[in-house]
């Protein structure tokens, strides 16, 4: 595949790489196709990424182009807290001169870039916006953008094409089937994440809970992930279901390196705008999630033969009457959090499930 946007000419002598991609897991899947490019351009290079601990639980094993991890510290703006995070002295000790070219792929570059020049780096590329320090190569951070092209066009301004458009995180066969022994499921497994970070991208959980009593009804198992934040939500869904043992709720007790495997195990997933259902097309399991339409823009799957969406189009808070189009570091945030997408109707996303079993294939 050719360069995306301007692009540029590799860099020459680059043995030592530092991507920093902090954030959550969306967030850090959003790069994997970027990391995956550098890999192939580079491909004697040791590709260090500088994030949170959700991307060695993730990518640890699973991904040929990360090859050493370092914890970012806490840092307004890159990182905004976390416990046992490394000091910036001990971080700034392990890295400071270590890498021949630093990538940065968190956000329009305010705090980010500063943060990355200060690795000291020979040479940087990354985007900015135009309040922003830039660096050697850079391109303007322009809020309504896919993540994962945007990711691919800073790696292209040091010469790394494209070698995927989707995030690819693998997982073995045998995982797949262990992972659908340990549930008991037999024949067909619908995974579900009723949950999101903005709670304006949340499906409402009796959305979430017809689809499930329609599936259970039709002889699937349905397995409901999700972490703390996702309890209530969960507690909801099982309380309107009922008792079976064909629903299997982990939400809150499954560690975040045995998710990739149970969504793995899936053969399809709904879900949110969220990382876990971005990790479900990284892992090859066909999707179908719940979208705001603003939001398609910047995290919506490429392909509609294995993921669907279905959108809202909601223009406005629902409570005040702001516009909500206006997104990004400089536009206005209401108070109100009252969910975005409940006008998509459990019927269209499960017409979308069924053919999804019909039809996909798993890769």
């Amino acid at each position: 595949m050719q360069l995306i946007g301007n692009g540029g000419p590799r860099f020459d002598d680059v043995r030592e790489i530092a991507v920093l991609r902090g954030g959550g897991l969306g967030d850090l899947l959003f790069a994997v196709p970027a990391l995956d490019a550098l890999a192939a351009a580079y491909p004697d290079a040791r590709i260090t990424l500088l994030g949170t601990p959700v991307a060695p639980a993730v990518l640890s094993g699973r991904t040929g182009a990360v090859h050493a991890f370092e914890e970012l510290p806490v840092v307004p703006g890159v990182r905004d807290g976390g416990d046992g995070a490394p000091s910036r002295a001990d971080f700034d000790e392990r890295t400071r001169g270590r890498f021949d070219l630093a990538v940065q792929l968190h956000g329009g570059g305010r705090n980010s870039n500063p943060f990355l020049l200060g690795l000291g780096a020979r040479h940087t590329v990354g985007t900015a916006t135009e309040d922003a320090e830039v660096l050697e190569r850079w391109v303007r951070y322009v809020y309504y953008q896919h993540e994962v092209l945007r990711a691919l066009e800073v790696v292209s301004l040091a010469g790394a094409a494209p070698v995927t458009l989707d995030p690819r995180v693998t997982v073995a066969e045998q995982e797949r089937a262990d992972a659908r022994a340990r549930l008991g499921v037999t024949d067909r497994l619908v995974a579900m994440h009723p949950g999101a970070t903005d709670p304006r991208r949340r499906w409402s959980p009796d959305r979430f809970a017809a689809v499930v009593r329609a599936r259970l009804a039709a002889g699937d198992d349905v397995v409901l992930v999700g972490d703390a934040s996702d309890r209530a939500a969960a507690d909801a869904i099982c309380a309107a279901v009922g008792d079976t043992d064909r629903l299997h709720d982990l939400v809150g007790t499954l560690p975040l390196a045995d998710l990739p495997v149970v969504l793995a195990a899936a053969d399809v997933m709904v879900g949110d705008d969220s990382g876990p259902r971005h990790l479900a097309v990284a892992v090859g399991t066909p999707t179908v999630g719940v979208f705001w339409f603003g939001n398609v823009v910047n995290a919506g799957p490429v392909d509609r033969g294995r993921h669907r969406v279905h959108m809202s189009f909601v223009t406005r808070c629902p409570v005040c009457g702001i516009d909500v189009t206006q997104v990004g570091w400089t536009a206005e945030r209401c108070e109100h959090d009252p969910s975005f997408v409940d006008e998509v109707t459990p019927e269209a996303v499960l017409a979308d499930v069924a053919d999804l079993l019909a039809t996909a294939t798993r890769r």
